[in-house]
């Protein structure tokens, strides 16, 4: 199958590294990677134009939704999940642990305030509580996995099946 990997790890300061490494760990497991750095599109129409025809030719997205500059996955990472999801390809999402929201925003963000009508951040915002480990839009369209891109791999025959 052609996966699409998405997540933060285009902007790591290793990011080619990464990606050869990515490559062949999805080939080890049969499959080939689609990475955004792939292409030579340099500006943000092109690059963002290659990425989206990348999603439309994957079977699967991959998607790292660890933390990023935040609490909160990386927000060109959420989008892809989303674009793939209207699309109707499966998603399969990782993370490091398997923490839900609540804590992950008390953890990154500072202590919640309960009221009656749920807990808040230290903005006022009520931090959703659905005991899901991301807001319910990722969660519920990204079937997780606790770990990195090998265990999502390993994960992939449960959630995808295929020849």
């Amino acid at each position: 199958m052609k996966l699409y990997l998405a997540g933060p790890d285009v902007f790591r300061s290793d990011a080619l590294a990464w990606a050869d490494t990515a490559r062949a760990l999805c080939a080890a497991h049969g499959h080939e990677a689609l990475v955004p750095l792939d292409g030579d599109a340099i500006d943000a129409a092109g690059i963002y134009a290659a990425n989206v025809a990348m999603i439309r030719a994957a079977d699967v997205v991959m998607a790292n939704l660890m933390s990023f500059r935040g609490v909160e996955p990386d927000s060109g990472t959420a989008f892809e999940v989303g674009f793939a999801s209207a699309l109707g390809k499966p998603v399969i999402g990782y993370l490091p642990d398997a923490a839900v929201l609540r804590d992950r925003v008390a953890q990154g963000f500072g202590p919640l305030r309960q009221t009656e009508d749920g807990a808040l951040d230290r903005n006022g915002q009520r931090v959703e509580d659905f005991g899901l480990p991301l807001n319910l839009m990722l969660a519920i369209a990204a079937r997780i996995v606790v770990g990195d891109l090998s265990d999502a791999l390993a994960a992939l025959t449960r959630f995808v099946p295929h020849d």
